[in-house]
């Protein structure tokens, strides 16, 4: 264990964490996910080192999935056996998240490179990588889908048939998903999900495709299953990143300010927006998250001391990283906020419709034919 030296948090500061709750709650709620990919990278352009940020967001999570997993459970969409499963590996990923991360926080001590420079510019990669590859997958299913029509049967039904079909024993049946698989692939799944969200605290991105594209569960039960898996992996990986000294509970509290009341209007939005727009407007918000990424690196390269450049520049890196990412999502924001306020006013003019096509009714035949 070694000490941490945690940014200070004035009121600016503190407003600007619970604005990043909001979003990725906000976020969160409407596309499925957890809303680490705009509040880690967000905090990182607070000040926050990237491994704290990552630890911080990782223990948000934690109580965010225990509710969203709850929910779930009620309405029949966990399967509580493919979790377990894939939780088995899941905490090997975790643990060796955890062990690169703190490696990385470390080895720039007394080497003339800024402590956590080699960690922060390892998660920024990390992002840029999966989140790229992520949106662009996203992107091109979405124009796919407008050619084709929903009714294609598009690029998962052909790889889920395709895995049901390899017999890799042991193969087990999940009763509530409705699909048998084989062991070593989910084993494979869950060290990816387990890495992925110890890293950058984005492990949705990689469970919840795996399960509807690779299994071929429904997306309703991968959704809910992702959730109960996240609550344990949120749950080892808190305690883990705890452990090293690394969580930073202020921002854990000030995130929670935020994302509990984002996380409705974005469940609200999710039931009146069409799906297809969902993924298009997901997919372009990833992408700006990524870009905002990309620009801090070379931040990070000079403070490695990798390149000769100006310290000076690192102020207008950062600030330039933090317009691209606040934008993406307070426009992302303001997307879901326009189409709850439609759905509300045309759900509030039908019912004073429907109330004045019931009146004449309700006044009795005798009044009525006066």
């Amino acid at each position: 264990m070694f000490f941490l030296h945690y940014i200070d948090i004035n009121l600016a500061t503190a407003l600007q964490v619970v604005l990043l709750g909001f979003i990725g709650g906000t976020l969160s709620g409407f596309i499925g996910s957890g809303g680490a990919f705009f509040m880690t990278p967000g905090m990182m352009n607070l000040g926050v080192n990237g491994v704290v940020a990552v630890a911080s967001n990782i223990t948000h999570k934690f109580g965010k999935a225990m509710i969203g997993s709850r929910k779930h459970s009620e309405a029949g969409n966990v399967d509580k056996k493919l979790a377990v499963c894939l939780l088995a590996t899941a905490i090997f990923g975790i643990q060796l998240a955890v062990w690169i991360n703190s490696l990385l926080f470390k080895s720039g001590a007394g080497k003339g490179a800024a402590k956590g420079a080699g960690a922060n510019l390892y998660i920024s990669l990390v992002f840029a990588v999966i989140l790229t590859f992520v949106s662009v997958s996203m992107l091109r299913d979405v124009i796919k889908s407008a050619r084709e029509g929903e009714a294609g049967a598009g690029p998962s039904m052909k790889i889920a048939e395709f895995m049901s079909r390899l017999n890799l024993p042991p193969v087990i049946h999940f009763k509530v998903a409705d699909v048998k698989v084989s062991l070593w692939i989910i084993l494979v799944v869950g060290i990816a999900t387990g890495y992925l969200a110890g890293t950058i605290g984005v492990g949705g991105f990689i469970g919840v495709p795996a399960m509807i594209y690779v299994f071929g569960v429904p997306t309703a039960v991968a959704a809910g299953t992702e959730l109960y898996l996240a609550m344990f992996m949120g749950a080892y990986g808190a305690l883990s990143y705890a452990y090293l000294g690394f969580v930073d509970i202020r921002l854990t509290m000030l995130l929670y300010l935020g994302s509990l009341v984002g996380i409705y209007l974005g469940v609200y939005g999710v039931k009146v927006v069409n799906e297809m727009y969902i993924r298009l407007v997901t997919s372009i918000i990833i992408l700006l998250c990524v870009f905002s990424r990309v620009i801090a690196i070379p931040m990070y390269v000079r403070q490695l001391g990798w390149v000769a450049m100006d310290p000076g520049w690192d102020r207008y890196f950062n600030l330039v990283s933090k317009f691209f990412l606040f934008a993406s999502g307070i426009i992302g924001c303001l997307v879901i906020l326009f189409h709850v306020i439609r759905a509300y006013r045309q759900r509030r003019g039908l019912r004073k419709t429907l109330q004045v096509v019931r009146e004449p009714a309700s006044l009795g035949p005798e009044t009525a034919g006066t």
